[in-house]
């Protein structure tokens, strides 16, 4: 089976990008996890891993330095659209992000790109709940203390070399 392809879809600033460089490790009917390289060079930010919880709304990335240090873990709050013709994944971002440091300190993030894209009609009402209950959904996760349940698929595939 081909892999599948997949488009990463941003409203803030708006863009579709095929992430035709991106390495599908593993994919079920719950999770896509791929490997890759910054589409866009950063100082900071280099390459990692994403795990794409289809189902529950959010993207678990492993984000590295150069170096092969880890940055931090940045999770995304997405939609997806899968046209099963082409076997293409169309991953929007819904704009509110949590990113967790190696200390384990929380921060939430552009919570007011969310209340742009409503005023700028981007974005449904339906989408802005949508986004606030995922949103919700990971914060519980990672509160109680079970963050690493959605880190293990990718450190699983780490371990493995891929």
């Amino acid at each position: 089976m081909a892999d599948p392809i997949l488009y990463r879809k941003r409203l803030i600033p708006e863009e579709c990008i095929l992430l035709k460089d991106d390495r599908i490790l593993w994919r079920d009917d719950d999770k896509i996890i791929t490997g890759w390289h910054t589409i866009r060079p950063r100082r900071d930010l280099h390459h990692g891993y994403s795990c794409y919880y289809l189902k529950e709304g959010f993207k678990v990335s492993k984000f590295y330095h150069e170096d092969d240090s880890l940055l931090y873990w940045y999770c995304d709050i997405v939609t997806y659209e899968h046209r099963a013709e082409t076997d293409t994944y169309i991953v929007t971002d819904l704009l509110a992000d949590v990113i967790v440091y190696p200390d384990g300190f929380v921060r939430v993030v552009d919570l007011d790109e969310l209340v742009t894209a409503l005023d700028d009609r981007l974005i449904s009402e339906e989408i802005l709940k949508t986004s606030l209950r995922n949103l919700n959904s990971l914060l519980e996760i990672i509160y109680a203390g079970k963050f690493d349940r959605l880190q293990a698929p990718i450190e699983q595939i780490i371990a493995k070399g891929n």
